[in-house]
C-alpha cells in the first residue's frame, strides 16, 4: 500500500513538473507571494497534481462506487481544503492592509508639497513645446513608416511612442516590431533594424537604422520574447509598465519598472527599473534613487494618478473619505505631459470631490524621481476649456485635444490644439486657466508664436490693472502697424526701453500721440518690448 502511494505521488509529481514547467515558459508568472499572479500560478499547479494524484490513486470499481467509505478512502478530497483556507487568509490579511484600518500608509504613497507656479514653472519656450499628442505622433510615423519600401513589408510600427527628452528635444519614440510568426523566422537572425522618432514641437519624423538589430522585442518568440526574457531574468520581480527610450547617444533600451506590494497586490510602488539593451539582452537593476538621468520614464502615469487620488481621499481618515469628506479632492478626467529641466512631468487638475465642474488645483509629477508639487491654482476644469475652444469654431467639428498646462507671460493658461477628422493639427487655442471665456483661436498656418501673440494681445487688452505697473515714459520713435486686422502702435522711452499698445486701450488718444508726448502707462512686467494694459 505504501508502495502504491508513493508511485503515485512520484508519477503525480513528474505530471506535474512537465505541464506545469510548459505552462511556467507560455505565462511566465512571477515567483513572488506579494503578487496575485503568484497564487494563480500555485492555484494551477495544485489542480494539476491533485488531478494527476486522484487518477493515479482512484482505483475502485463502479459497484465501489456508491459505497461511500470505499470512495472516501480512495479519493483524496480532503487536499482540496488547502485552496479555500489559503484563498482566504490572502483575504483576510489585505482585509486588515486596506484603507480601513491603513488609511494614513495610502495617504503618504506620494509626497506632495505646495509650489508657486509663476516661480516654480518656466515660462513657456515654443521651441521645446510639445504640440503634437500621441494620435498626431502615430499618423506621422506611420506615414513615414510607409515611405521605406525595404522595412514595410518585413515590420510593423509599435504603438509605444514613449515621450522623452531627448539632448533638449521633445519627442516620441517607438521600435519596429516584427510582421507576424513567419517575419520573425526569416528576420530573427538580424533583429529588429531600427525605431522611429518624431519631433513633438516640429512634427519631423525619422526612422533611425541600427548597426545591430534588436533581438529582444514583445513580437518576438521564444526566449526572445521581452517579457520572457525580462522575467525569466528577475522571476521573483513584479514588473509594471515597460517602456522604449533611448540614451543621449541614440541607443535603445527597454526601461521597465519593478514593481512593490503591500500584501497581496496592494498599494503599489516603484522600487526600481531593469534596463535591458534590447540589442544583446545585458540587463541591469537600479534603485529609484540610482537611475540613470537619460531615463525619463521610472513610474506610469496610472500609478501617479493612483496614488494622487489617494493622497486627496485619505488625508483626514478612511471614514471621512466616505460620510462628510471634508477635504476630500481627487484628479480630473485626463492628464498630459511638460517637459522641464530635462525631465517628464505628468500633469493634471485637480478638483473636488463634490463637483468637477472647476478646478481647485492642478499637480506636476517628474516621472523619473516622483517629485510631486501641488499648485493651488483655482480655475477651469480641462473639459470645460476643450468645450470653450470648440465652442470658438463649433461649425468646423474639430476635435480638442487634453490641454498643456503653460506658464504664459506669468499666468496658468491651457494651451489646445484642435484636429480634423483626419488628426490633422488645424487651429491653436489658448484659454485662461482662471476664466476660461477668455479663449482665443488661431489658424496652425500661422505658428504657435502668432497664436500666443494673438490671445496675449486680445487677454491684455481687457487685462486687469490692478497689480500693474506703472510708468511716466516720454514717447521716442512713435511708429504704428496693422497685424491681423488690429492697430498696435510701437516707441521708445528716454532710457530706450521699447513699449507696444493696442488702438483698443484709447482709440480717441493714440492716434494723436507724437514724439516728445509725456504719458503714464501701466503694464503687468518688463520684457524686451512692454506690453501696455492701460494708459493714464
Amino acid at each position: 500500500m505504501i508502495y502504491i502511494k508513493v508511485k503515485n505521488i512520484f508519477f503525480s509529481s513528474l505530471i506535474t513538473i512537465i505541464i506545469g514547467g510548459i505552462y511556467y515558459y507560455f505565462t511566465y508568472p512571477v515567483i513572488n507571494p506579494t503578487s496575485p499572479e503568484f497564487w494563480m500560478f500555485l492555484l494551477v499547479i495544485f489542480i494539476i497534481f491533485s488531478v494527476s494524484y486522484n487518477i493515479f490513486n482512484f482505483n475502485i470499481t463502479m459497484s465501489d462506487f456508491f459505497n461511500r467509505r470505499s470512495y472516501k478512502t480512495n479519493y483524496n478530497y480532503k487536499m482540496y481544503y488547502v485552496v479555500p483556507i489559503a484563498f482566504l487568509g490572502i483575504i483576510v490579511l489585505n482585509f486588515f492592509l486596506s484603507p480601513l484600518f491603513c488609511s494614513k500608509s495610502y495617504y503618504k504613497r506620494i509626497k506632495v508639497s505646495d509650489g508657486d507656479f509663476s516661480k516654480e514653472v518656466s515660462e513657456v519656450n515654443f521651441n521645446k513645446m510639445p504640440l503634437l499628442d500621441r494620435d498626431s505622433s502615430e499618423k506621422l510615423g506611420d506615414r513615414q513608416m510607409g515611405q521605406m519600401s525595404e522595412l514595410v513589408s518585413q515590420f510593423d510600427v509599435s504603438n509605444q511612442y514613449t515621450q522623452i527628452n531627448y539632448n533638449d528635444e521633445i519627442i516620441r519614440v517607438t521600435p519596429l516590431e516584427y510582421n507576424g510568426i513567419i517575419k520573425w523566422f526569416t528576420n530573427r537572425k538580424n533583429g529588429v533594424t531600427g525605431y522611429i522618432s518624431v519631433n513633438s514641437t516640429t512634427g519631423k519624423s525619422r526612422v533611425i537604422k541600427l548597426k545591430n538589430g534588436m533581438r529582444y522585442v514583445p513580437s518576438a518568440l521564444f526566449n526572445e520574447n521581452l517579457y520572457r526574457k525580462l522575467q525569466f531574468s528577475y522571476p521573483t520581480f513584479n514588473f509594471g509598465s515597460v517602456d522604449f527610450e533611448i540614451d543621449n547617444s541614440g541607443k535603445p533600451y527597454w526601461v521597465a519598472s519593478v514593481i512593490k506590494y503591500t500584501g497581496v497586490g496592494l498599494k503599489r510602488d516603484v522600487s526600481g527599473v531593469v534596463i535591458l539593451d534590447p540589442v544583446t539582452g545585458k540587463s541591469k537593476y537600479y534603485d529609484v534613487k540610482d537611475v540613470p538621468k537619460w531615463v525619463d520614464h521610472v513610474y506610469e502615469a496610472d500609478l501617479i494618478i493612483e496614488q494622487i487620488n489617494d493622497w486627496g481621499k485619505y488625508k483626514n481618515g478612511f471614514l471621512n473619505s466616505l460620510i462628510s469628506q471634508k477635504g476630500v479632492v481627487k484628479t480630473t478626467r485626463g492628464y498630459n505631459y511638460l517637459a522641464q529641466d530635462d525631465d517628464i512631468y505628468l500633469y493634471t487638475g485637480v478638483t473636488s470631490v463634490i463637483s468637477d465642474e472647476s478646478n481647485i488645483g492642478f499637480v506636476l509629477t517628474n516621472l523619473r524621481t516622483k517629485e510631486t508639487k501641488y499648485y493651488p491654482v483655482s480655475g477651469a476644469e480641462e473639459y470645460s476649456a476643450m468645450d470653450s475652444a470648440k465652442g470658438q469654431v463649433q461649425q468646423m467639428n474639430y476635435t480638442a485635444t487634453f490641454p498643456l498646462l503653460i506658464n504664459l507671460n506669468g499666468n496658468p493658461t491651457y494651451l489646445i490644439s484642435l484636429k480634423d477628422n483626419a488628426g490633422l493639427v488645424k487651429m491653436y487655442a489658448f484659454v485662461d486657466v482662471d476664466d476660461y471665456q477668455k479663449v482665443v483661436v488661431t489658424d496652425s498656418s500661422k505658428g504657435i508664436k502668432k497664436a500666443a501673440e494673438a490671445y496675449l494681445n486680445e487677454v491684455m487688452d481687457d487685462g486687469d490693472t490692478s497689480s500693474s505697473k506703472n510708468r511716466e515714459v516720454v514717447i521716442n520713435n512713435l511708429v504704428n502697424a496693422s497685424i491681423d486686422g488690429n492697430t498696435y502702435y510701437y516707441f521708445t522711452d528716454q532710457d530706450g526701453k521699447k513699449y507696444k499698445v493696442s488702438i483698443k486701450i484709447d482709440k480717441n488718444r493714440l492716434p494723436f500721440l507724437k514724439n516728445g508726448d509725456t504719458i503714464n502707462v501701466s503694464f503687468d512686467r518688463e520684457s524686451d518690448v512692454i506690453n501696455i494694459i492701460d494708459i493714464n
